[in-house]
């Protein structure tokens, strides 16, 4: 049976290397039927740029950059606003190889059971020297049942229990189900607490024949010296451990120690501690006194209406190309 595929991309002034993703989704063995690309308020011509040179993309313009949760919460109750059985999400600097969805359509054929097809199929995400990039290594799932491994193995995947936006298809009612990424996270941590809420009690693999190359200026994890953005990564991952329906407790517990292990990773890496001790502070004060606004009423704020269906993020104001 035909399934209906809608690409999300969120950026931010990036046009060059959007206009290079797009024309890589453009030429894919099997193109998604539809392109919603949500424009964080860029000012590098991003915008004129997409309406000149793919004219059958629909172009979200935000008034303000609501970063990559914010973006990408607003490009899924975009999608969601028309016929979508499976959003296929991607980072702006993301080029996916000519066969890369069509990889992703196949394994979830293969690896579909007795529950149904897998909620959340990832790609394998290389650096521009073919490296695996560390940065969107897809969390292999901790106790995976014999079934889960039996059937991921026998579609050629592996199963996992988070991914990352950078290339991920993902099941269109499980999000109308499970609600929309936090969009107060704004950057760093959506992605995870995003991709285990919908994976939890589910089933998720990593496809390596569907291969993107993400490119990123450097080659690295993201405990490479994050500098002031550390904020998030410390504010967001108490906000997840401490409110998220997406990690059971002990999940809690194995993800916490990797996190305290990665933050003493990025320390030890780091060129000035001073920054990332203030940030830490920061993120410590934050995520603890703190709570995330809810999604729906930081989408209005930009113009986007979430609160149809559970979760409700379907509804979205848009600038459509001609």
């Amino acid at each position: 049976m035909s399934v209906a595929v809608t690409a999300v991309v969120v950026t931010f002034n990036r046009r060059d290397l959007l206009a290079e993703a797009l024309t890589a989704l453009r030429a894919q063995t099997r193109a998604p039927d539809r392109i919603v690309v949500v424009d964080n308020a860029s000012s590098d011509g991003t915008a004129a740029m997409v309406r000149d040179r793919f004219p059958g993309v629909d172009l979200l313009e935000l008034p303000r950059n609501i970063g990559g949760a914010g973006g990408f919460g607003a490009g899924m109750a975009r999608a969601l606003d028309g016929p979508a059985d499976l959003l296929w999400l991607l980072d702006d600097d993301t080029v996916p190889e000519p066969g890369a969805l069509e990889a992703l359509l196949a394994a979830r054929d293969r690896a579909t059971a007795g529950d149904g097809a897998p909620t959340l199929v990832a790609s394998r995400v290389v650096w521009t020297d073919g490296r695996d990039h560390p940065m969107n290594t897809p969390r292999a799932k901790p106790r995976a049942t014999a079934a889960e491994r039996r059937i991921a193995q026998a579609a050629g995947c592996v199963p996992i229990r988070s991914a990352s936006f950078v290339s991920v298809l993902v099941e269109a009612a499980a999000v109308r189900e499970r609600g929309l990424p936090v969009a107060d996270y704004f950057l760093w941590n959506d992605d995870f607490e995003f991709t285990t809420r919908l994976l939890r009690g589910r089933r998720g693999v990593l496809c390596p024949d569907s291969v993107v190359v993400h490119k990123t200026r450097a080659f690295g994890g993201t405990e490479t010296d994050p500098g002031d953005r550390f904020f998030y990564e410390v504010r967001n991952k108490i906000w997840l451990f401490t409110g998220s329906p997406g990690l059971s407790p002990p999940e809690r517990v194995l993800y916490a120690g990797s996190t305290l292990r990665r933050w003493s990773r990025t320390f030890a890496a780091s060129s000035d501690r001073r920054v990332l001790r203030r940030a830490l502070v920061r993120g410590l004060r934050d995520g603890v006194l703190s709570r995330p606004r809810p999604t729906a009423a930081l989408l209005r704020e930009v113009g986007v209406d979430a609160t149809g269906g559970a979760g409700g993020e379907r509804r979205g104001t848009r600038r459509r190309t001609p």
